[in-house]
């Protein structure tokens, strides 16, 4: 039997049980190969004190400080009545600030044997606030002193570094375990070719190792960390160029669109031209349609800039080229609106068989879940026949009872709400694989699109068409100043008294029974702050129609609501019945109403800085300016304000994200994107490391072309094999 190799030791044989057991449910870390690649947060140096003025709120921190006084309280309590409760409250200071650390009961005595003032320790625990001060409430130590051997050895090094930890496993105990383990990282396989690690100056891959958990200079963590960025970024776009290969072999039918058929037809009737913009990445769409192998393309686009105009133009080619287009929208609210407003725009071109239909057209089906029994036969007919070439719909297209003709092209409208499981069940129900199109309003910036989507092709658009009006938004600071929300409901008035609509957002709907599951649950400080639940939709509609809004049309749209109400609300909306709507984030996506041209958008830091960016983009979308107000209770110089103010302060979706990003830990946008497996970067910051991975993509892809299969290459097939827990594999397989 072959030995397990060192860094595939499973950390319970290493470490221990009860340690293993801690480090694979709150770290998810199961071998030893994946605690080496557990990087310090930072490092302290030993003469050297973290800022305890900078500390955040509700994390878990970890300070190197002094004792500057420990005082023990008595006091009485139900539990101890007779005044014999313990307090010990500890001041620890770094010379920049001071933090207090308190113990009560039975917890007392260790530390007040331990903490005199004058001792050095690491305080390790969450930071609360407490009579307007910063605290820690018993947080777990170890002193820093020199005088056993394990001590002098353990903080021997000048720098200390800091780990990400939890609760249950402080940043000193994760320390000692990779301090038992790191003799392994002598044995760690280079994934990094030879003569690209020369060329590049990079040290081997268990030196920096070595050098990021036991530096004995700044140096060293330099050295260590461009090499372990290195490593990230090229055996993600190994993988990457590998998906990008294959999918070039694969057959795919070529369509080629008629020079007198539905396409022409449908640009004959366009009341206006297409924007430069639309016309490149028409070509670009074209153009790949034309080839031998499938399309893989994203198709970036700021709201309103004209997608899917794009998008039901390349729809077209295909069905003039004898196949079939799908589109996947997310919601029902989405895909009716979808369906309504294409077969607006294409007019007799959509009415195929039917009479009064052009000669050219064809039939443009909607397939939903709520459907009644006798449209859905109807519709699933149209598609096996061939007689509807463009369905759109929900996940329902991807039901195994749905059948296909000839499917040639399928379009994901924002990808980031479909699983990579989904996009591939639709691919599959074409004979040979159809191309695809995936658009998302949510602008992603070139690092992440290089990243996450590597292996899809990106056209962006980002003109406007003509005729879109600019969007004017601001902060309502609720809290401090009253009358400016009093103002924002006079400001909806106006719109409204002017023949405009207005929508309003709120977080949640407003019938969720109180949950306990999720009254238990730890609240966040700002929660703690204003000691309120979110504004709901139908607590708001209540309000205003009693209130600043009384005497206009106000109803209110959510996610619960039956698909056919959802459905008659919106048409009323649209068809200017309804002046106000009150709504979830259901209308964050897709929703086109011109006349619309107010937002008021009600505890709007509950929102992240894209979602914020998509809901504006629901207004201003006709000729007449759009209004955007952010309310909030947050006080002003707290970080969701300092969001808000960035939203208010532009209109470019890209400038947003690279904001959102460094706001976010980029851990979240890829884990997210990345089949929800727990990210790989752990290096590696997108937005600052743009070169590296453009470099690492460009190295990736021209040693993929000469050496597919990586016979040459052992190393990186094991970091890649490592890289792509199964889970990531058919993930990117499915791509």
């Amino acid at each position: 039997m072959d030995l397990v190799p060192a860094l595939e030791e499973p950390l319970k044989k290493v470490l221990g049980p009860p340690t293993a057991k801690v480090m694979a449910e709150h770290l998810g870390l199961h071998t030893v190969g994946d605690l080496l690649h557990h990087y310090p947060r930072r490092y302290e140096e030993r003469g050297q004190l973290t800022h305890l003025a900078d500390l955040p709120m509700d994390e878990h921190v970890t300070v190197v400080a002094m004792v500057a006084d420990a005082r023990l309280h008595t006091f009485a309590s139900s539990k101890a009545p007779r005044g014999k409760g313990q307090r010990l409250e500890v001041t620890i200071t770094d010379g920049s600030g001071r933090l207090q650390l308190v113990f009560f009961g039975n917890g007392v005595h260790k530390p007040h044997k331990e903490l005199l003032p004058g001792t050095r320790a690491m305080f390790a625990g969450k930071v609360s606030v407490f009579n307007r001060r910063l605290q820690l409430a018993h947080p777990a130590y170890e002193l820093l002193r020199g005088d056993s051997e394990e001590t002098v050895e353990t903080w021997a090094g000048a720098l200390i570094p800091i780990y990400p930890a939890t609760a249950k496993l402080e940043s000193w105990k994760i320390g000692k375990a990779i301090q038992t383990v790191l003799p392994s990282a002598q044995e760690a396989v280079d994934p990094v070719p030879a003569t690209l690690r020369e060329g590049r100056g990079l040290v081997p891959l268990p030196e920096a190792l070595l050098k990021i958990h036991r530096p004995h200079t700044k140096a060293d963590i330099e050295d260590a960390r461009s090499r372990l960025k290195w490593d990230e970024a090229f055996v993600l776009q190994v993988a990457l160029a590998r998906r990008r290969h294959a999918d070039a072999q694969l057959p795919a039918v070529a369509r080629k669109p008629k020079p007198d058929g539905l396409l022409a037809a449908f640009d004959d009737r366009l009341p206006f031209t297409l924007t430069e913009g639309q016309q490149k990445v028409s070509k670009e769409i074209f153009d790949d349609l034309a080839t031998e192998h499938p399309m893989h393309r994203l198709l970036q686009g700021e709201v309103g800039s004209g997608k899917t105009m794009v998008a039901l133009r390349a729809m077209l080619a295909v069905v003039d080229a004898g196949g079939q287009a799908a589109m996947l929208a997310p919601t029902e609210v989405l895909a009716q609106q979808h369906h309504r407003s294409i077969v607006e725009m294409m007019g007799e071109l959509a009415e195929g068989g039917m009479l009064g239909g052009a000669e050219q057209a064809t039939k443009v089906v909607v397939l939903t879940g709520s459907m009644g029994a006798a449209a859905r036969r109807q519709a699933l007919l149209d598609l096996v026949t061939g007689e509807a070439g463009i369905v759109i719909g929900t996940h329902a297209l991807i039901e195994d009872k749905v059948q296909f003709h000839d499917l040639g092209l399928v379009v994901v409208d924002e990808q980031h709400r479909f699983g990579v499981e989904q996009r591939d069940a639709l691919r599959s129900k074409g004979k040979q694989p159809p191309h695809l199109l995936v658009m998302t309003a949510t602008p992603i910036p070139r690092t992440v699109a290089m990243t996450v989507f590597g292996d899809l092709e990106t056209s962006v658009l980002d003109q406007l068409p003509a005729g879109r009006s600019p969007i004017a938004s601001h902060v309502v600071p609720a809290a401090d100043k009253p009358h400016f929300l009093a103002r924002a409901w006079e400001r909806v008035r106006e719109e409204v008294g002017n023949g405009h609509q207005a929508y309003v957002v709120c977080p949640r709907i407003g019938d969720e029974e109180d949950d306990p599951k999720k009254a238990g649950k730890k609240k966040s400080p700002e929660d703690e702050a204003e000691k309120r639940p979110p504004l709901a939709v139908l607590d708001v509609a209540d309000q205003l129609g009693k209130g600043p809004l009384q005497g206009l049309g106000v109803e209110v749209l959510h996610g619960r609501m039956h698909p056919d109400d959802k459905d008659a609300v919106m048409r009323r909306f649209a068809a200017g019945e309804t002046d106000v709507l009150v709504a979830t984030t259901v209308i964050e996506v897709g929703v086109n109403v011109p006349n619309a041209t107010a937002m008021v958008i009600m505890d709007a830091d509950r929102f992240g800085v894209s979602q914020l960016h998509q809901l504006r983009g629901r207004v201003g979308r006709g000729s007449a300016p759009g209004l955007c107000l952010l309310v909030t209770e947050m006080p002003e110089a707290s970080t969701a304000r300092q969001r808000l103010n960035s939203v208010a302060s532009t209109l470019d979706g890209f400038e947003l994200s690279r904001i959102d990003l460094e706001q976010r830990r980029e851990g979240d946008v890829l884990g997210q994107a990345q089949s929800g497996a727990r990210t790989s970067l752990r290096m590696l910051a997108v937005i600052e490391d743009e070169e590296i991975i453009a470099e690492a993509r460009e190295e990736a892809a021209t040693l993929v072309a000469a050496d597919p299969e990586l016979e040459h290459h052992p190393g990186l097939r094991t970091a890649l094999d490592a890289l792509l827990d199964e889970e990531r594999e058919q993930y990117l397989e499915k791509g």
